[in-house]
């Protein structure tokens, strides 16, 4: 399995920007501060010549809001509707409804299970709502039915069983071929669907609580014997919404929708001890359509990943993951990275657009991995207007663990990663210089940077870049001579 060995940093609390409320003479200044504000903003556009897409720096989202961000007129961009709205669910039901007690003792796996036959019967009729309640639910595994929402009252709590049967044992994804972790089947999730369509999973800031911490004792003490289940796990499903909770302490990968269409995932706090080990926030896998922004994620593992198989079972199966956007998220990793794209990626991966991407106290900011034996692509990613804290590795791109689901691995598949484009990225307190080291029987090609600042490195350091090409312009430090030699590919501002 890809990991990540990275140590952990000492972990620094986000220092939100809070808008000044006026009172009593304050009712004066308010005004005069703002207009000082606007005025400071227009002139650094103009003078600057920066268009809102392409920055040598960005206003802080945080400065933008309230009256300021109504006399600029700013709108956040959004892909939400990668999801078309559902009508309103004909039947509605408490879980209590099917005997569910809120104690956070009882077992409700089978009145869980009891709602969801009784939900699947409206699939072609109007549809169905599921309401937990305030109170702590625990239960086993519960398989979701299309047209269908799941909605988690303000203080409802759903728990994970530490029973690791009322996990069921379910088949390999075929594009594995085998538990990511344990060669055969694999735990099932603990929300899971297969083959679903017009799903949403919402509330009121609920919260699922995994309670993984057993499936993390299993693994450390290496006596796991199938793969550990995700939180959340939607398969060959289709218009897909997820917003509005609180999802925590997965056994393993938190979200993770795999040969999907359609999904967005937004306004969610995904939460894990920062050694627990593979709790990656959101994992978006041999999917097409995905939206995720607006989130803030701190997990023992990369806070999003996208995948699409792993070597001969992904080749095979040829289900890549495209037109994934990523906006608006912020978190910290300290072993791992803020968006990883692999390396699980044989399928291929293609038009990937990360912007807006706050990352603190983490291993790498953004990292590209892959292997030879993988095959496959990564194509046409643009990562824009990023921002780190006392990240180790600013951007890295290198080989995976050099893992293979079996000995039938294919070490004459190689990789091909090509158009990574990268800019408007500033580092603050960074650790170590970038590390962009390809393949040498398949060289990583057309890697663009732009408006680069990383700050905090010694002089001696330098980028360290092996088997990559591509091009550069306004980097700090200047990069290695492999992004220097064609400096024209990309246009500079007039500065």
């Amino acid at each position: 399995m890809s990991t990540c060995r990275d140590i952990m940093e000492e972990q620094t609390p986000i220092l939100s920007l809070n808008r000044i409320k006026g009172g009593g003479g304050g009712g004066i200044r308010r005004p005069l501060w703002v207009s000082v504000l606007v005025l400071f903003i227009v002139i650094a556009l103009f003078s600057l010549h920066i268009n809102r897409e392409y920055s040598i720096f960005s206003i802080p989202l945080d400065f933008i809001s309230g009256q300021v961000g109504l006399v600029l007129g700013y709108q956040q961009k959004s892909c939400s509707d990668f999801f078309k709205q559902v009508p309103a669910r004909k039947v509605v039901k408490s879980i209590r409804d099917f005997g569910g007690i809120g104690d956070g003792k009882t077992s409700n796996t089978k009145a869980f299970q009891r709602a969801m036959e009784f939900m699947a019967r409206f699939t072609e009729s109007g549809g169905s709502q599921l309401v937990v309640p305030k109170g702590r639910w625990l239960t086993g595994s519960f398989n979701l039915t299309s047209n269908f929402t799941l909605f988690l009252e303000y203080g409802a709590v759903i728990l994970g069983s530490q029973d690791p049967n009322e996990w069921p044992i379910i088949d390999a994804l075929p594009s594995y071929g085998r538990g990511r972790e344990r060669l055969g089947a694999r735990h099932i999730s603990l929300i899971h669907g297969n083959g679903l369509t017009n799903v949403v999973i919402t509330g009121e800031n609920g919260t699922v609580d995994g309670q993984g911490k057993m499936w993390w004792d299993l693994w450390w003490n290496r006596t796991l014997v199938h793969t550990r289940g995700h939180l959340v796990e939607l398969i060959n499903s289709q218009n897909i919404l997820i917003q509005n909770l609180t999802l925590m302490n997965s056994p393993f990968w938190t979200i993770h929708p795999v040969y999907c269409r359609n999904i967005v995932i937004r306004n969610m706090t995904i939460l894990a001890p920062l050694n627990a080990p593979n709790t990656d926030g959101i994992d978006a896998d041999s999917s097409l359509n995905v939206c995720i922004e607006d989130c803030y994620i701190e997990s023992g593992d990369d806070l999003i990943s996208v995948k699409s198989g792993w070597d001969q079972y992904g080749m095979k199966m040829a289900r890549p993951s495209s037109n994934i956007i990523v906006r608006r998220v912020k978190g910290t990793t300290p072993t791992c990275s803020g968006v990883g794209i692999g390396s699980e990626m044989s399928g291929g991966v293609s038009n990937v657009l990360i912007e807006d991407l706050y990352v603190r106290d983490s291993a790498a900011g953004v990292r590209i991995k892959t292997d030879i034996g993988r095959g496959g692509y990564i194509v046409n990613i643009t990562i824009n207007n990023m921002r780190m804290e006392r990240v180790k590795v600013p951007i890295r791109f290198s080989r995976g663990a050099n893992d293979h689901p079996d000995e039938k691995w294919d070490p004459k598949a190689l990789p091909k990663v090509r158009g990574i484009f990268i800019s408007n990225v500033v580092s603050l307190e960074s650790k170590r210089p970038p590390l962009l080291v390809g393949i040498e029987e398949a060289p990583f090609e057309d890697i663009h940077m732009k408006n680069i600042s990383l700050f905090g490195l010694a002089p001696s350091m330098q980028w360290n870049c092996e088997f990559i090409s591509g091009s550069s312009c306004s980097v700090f430090p200047a990069p290695c001579s492999q992004l220097l030699e064609n400096e024209s590919i990309i246009q500079c501002p007039n500065l």
